[in-house]
């Protein structure tokens, strides 16, 4: 029987490491700054040395810079959601309401996204990137 998700902070304090160790796959999560790309660097060093396959959401992708794309593009790590800065999203979370409750068009993006994460898993391998 899988174990449920885990969710941990940014970068590679023992939490985080603890949380990866034993898992299937990790999906990382970062903002497309130099303190998410110095992070997601970290994190990515830490999943290949766990041997884990992986992949990426970039959060308030239509803030910063492409740093973050091309790194993860360099290194292998797909990126399967793009989620964009949203006043709506960011309201919702704030109220402590799941996005897809608040915003029912994005149901369909995170059972994509569900699907994608298999894919990944299945290949034991990146697969291509996809933008949501």
């Amino acid at each position: 029987m899988p174990l449920p998700g885990l969710d941990a902070p940014p970068g590679t304090s023992c939490p985080v490491i603890v949380s990866m160790k034993g898992a299937d796959f990790v999906l990382l999560v970062t903002e497309p700054t130099p303190f998410g790309l110095h992070d997601l660097k970290l994190a990515v060093g830490a999943v290949k040395i766990l041997g884990i396959p992986c992949a990426l959401i970039i959060n308030r992708s239509d803030m910063g810079d492409d740093r973050v794309r091309e790194y993860a593009s360099s290194e292998g790590v797909p990126v399967l959601m793009e989620i964009p800065f949203d006043r709506k999203i960011a309201e919702s979370y704030s109220r402590g309401e799941l996005i897809v409750e608040a915003m029912p068009e994005w149901k369909k993006r995170f059972g994509d996204l569900f699907h994608r994460i298999e894919g990944v898993i299945s290949q034991g391998t990146s697969t291509e990137s996809q933008d949501v």
